[in-house]
């Protein structure tokens, strides 16, 4: 049975959670002040921010959703991970160094050093707000995905769980435990995985002779919404929802039946040169009930390790254009929108100076690569190894590590909850310190003390963690990967073309920077609202309706950013000028 609880893994996982809280209460004595509280005093060693970047970054969407896309469609999942790990050649050549150089606190900062403008800080405020909300959705997915098989408890109460902890980490001690938390983090996920992929070579590829490795596997959904399951495994009784953990290979090159150990290039090869059973599904409806079959589809390895097998990537290999603009634009936000997210972005104010945040980058792009190469390993390991629970693509990497044992698994599945508390936390201390510095202090013009800013964010903090607490349980049923993509194309849209020109185009006005994040994240969501993977998963509508020829907007959007920033920039050229040399003559001293 896929989802039966192990009393070992929750004490595992109870012990890791018990550390984080032990670590947010320990460093809660060190985030008194509003510095300390929203930048760690900016006194955080630079390769602990680098893994800690590692940390952050690595979010539910790399472990849990890039494992389940390649678990269920091969390389096209892997194709995240390069973008993923592309986008920090931005971070590091374009963003590291001026951005710890131009603020303090938020990402405003940065793009309001020249100007001291309201209309900035509240733009950037709303994009950091909306970003970090889209990017909070997928992690508290994952959240419940995880809960599921260590508690046995429904999604919604993971959800919940994970919610309420991430709030009282933030809240206790603000960015001082985040960084340490995800230090940790980081660190254990990469080694762990390092392990994981070790065990997957050592086991090498095993064919799966049984008979009911290819039979179908049917849910029906009455007018109740009670669920039956066909094809039950052993011991559980019709009505429960649960089905046989599936995939495996069906046929070696040498015919044999197993491989023994194989190095990382041995098992590539060997795959690509054998058959593999993945699974198709079917949803079909009659009288008011709904049936979902899930039914076993036999792959040359060839096709897995090459792109066009999901749903998202399928028409890579055809002729027609539209599948491609979509699949470019997906890669486009990838590659941008690493530098612009607020949660990595202020992670350059924990450090105390522009070398050591050059630094940090460059061990975090380290760690970052090493993770990405092995969740190829993990996701084909999941794959062929009978580890794969048809309905929740999340879950692969757990389940895999429970093929090897129940340690392996609660070790996993607790990492995998620290992923989640490391990067929701670091998202909610970005959405407060947008509340209390952009909006209170920069927009609203509100004279805060220093223990009111602190207590303000602690409340936004709060708030934050409720909202996303509830979207994570409205989107239970889609792919954590598929969501922060949607994160990126936001960020990359709204933020990426304000910073680089702020940077590298010094008739950049402060009416181009906030035309441009407004039209940058309004049509991105726009786009985003109106694209047909929006219609499908979240109105229940024909997606062929949809408004938009493509789901991915960064194509069109990121561009749009661009183009709106330099128009505007040229059409208030005079003003713009103007007014920041006369700033300059008043404060010759100002840095």
């Amino acid at each position: 049975m896929i989802h039966q609880p192990s009393p070992f893994a929750l004490v595992v996982f109870l012990a890791f959670v018990a550390l984080t809280l032990g670590l947010s209460f320990y460093f809660g004595a060190r985030a008194k002040s509003a510095q300390g509280y929203f930048a760690a005093g900016g006194q955080i060693h630079w390769f602990v921010n680098g893994v800690a970047f590692a940390g952050d970054y690595l979010s539910a969407a790399s472990f849990l959703g890039i494992c389940g896309m390649i678990a269920f469609f091969g390389y096209d999942g892997f194709l995240y991970s390069i973008g993923f790990l592309a986008g920090w050649v931005v971070a590091l050549f374009v963003v590291a160094e001026p951005l710890k150089r131009l603020g303090k606190f938020t990402f405003a900062d940065a793009l309001d050093s020249r100007f001291q403008s309201r209309g900035i800080k509240l733009s950037a405020a709303v994009s950091t707000l909306a970003v970090s909300l889209f990017y909070l959705i997928p992690q508290m997915v994952g959240a419940g995905a995880l809960i599921k098989p260590l508690l046995g408890f429904p999604h919604w109460a993971g959800v919940v769980m994970v919610g309420s902890v991430v709030v009282l980490i933030v809240v206790t001690a603000g960015m001082v435990s985040t960084t340490y938390v995800q230090f940790i983090k980081g660190s254990l996920l990469v080694f762990f995985s390092g392990v994981l992929t070790v065990l997957i070579l050592n086991r090498g590829l095993v064919i799966d002779a049984r008979p009911e490795s290819m039979t179908p596997q049917t849910m029906t959904v009455g007018p109740g919404g009670r669920e039956q399951v066909n094809g039950l495994p052993h011991g559980l009784q019709p009505g429960e929802a649960d089905y046989r953990p599936v995939g495996h290979v069906s046929r070696l090159p040498d015919g044999g039946s197993r491989t023994g150990p194989l190095g990382p290039l041995d098992f590539l090869t060997t795959l690509q040169h054998s058959d593999v059973v993945q699974w198709d599904k079917k949803v079909e409806q009659h009288s008011g009930r709904t049936t979902t079959t899930y039914s076993p589809k036999v792959t040359p390895g060839s096709d897995i390790l090459r792109p066009g097998n999901s749903p998202l990537f399928k028409g890579l290999r055809g002729s027609a254009m539209t599948p491609k603009l979509n699949f470019l634009s997906l890669m486009l936000a990838l590659f941008c929108g690493t530098a612009s997210l607020p949660h990595i972005l202020i992670r350059y104010y924990t450090v105390k100076d522009q070398a050591a945040a050059r630094k940090s980058t460059v061990v975090g792009i380290a760690a970052i690569g090493c993770f990405y190469v092995l969740t190829l390993y993990i996701g084909l390991g999941a794959m062929t190894s009978g580890a794969i629970d048809v309905t929740n693509s999340n879950m692969a990497a757990p389940l895999l590590a429970r093929s090897f044992g129940d340690l392996l698994f609660a070790v996993i599945s607790a990492i995998a909850f620290t992923t989640v508390l490391g990067t929701v936390s670091g998202l909610i201390v970005a959405a407060s310190g947008a509340v209390v510095y952009d909006l209170l202090i920069g927009f609203l013009r509100v004279e805060l003390p220093d223990h009111a800013k602190v207590r303000v964010g602690k409340v936004a903090a709060t708030v934050v963690g409720l909202v996303a607490i509830v979207l994570g349980i409205l989107f239970e049923k889609m792919n954590v990967t598929f969501l922060v993509g949607w994160a990126f194309s936001v960020a990359a849209s709204a933020n990426l073309p304000s910073l680089a020109m702020l940077l590298f185009w010094k008739n950049t006005t402060k009416q181009g920077i906030t035309a441009a994040i407004v039209v940058g994240m309004v049509s991105s969501l726009a786009w985003i609202l109106a694209s047909g993977d929006t219609y499908k998963d979240v109105y229940g509508l024909p997606p062929e309706t949809a408004v938009v020829p493509f789901s991915q907007p960064g194509l069109v959007t990121i561009p749009l950013g661009f183009a709106v920033l330099v128009g505007v920039s040229l059409m208030t050229q005079r003003t713009g000028t103007a007014a920041a040399i006369a700033r300059a003559a008043a404060e010759p001293r100002q840095a």
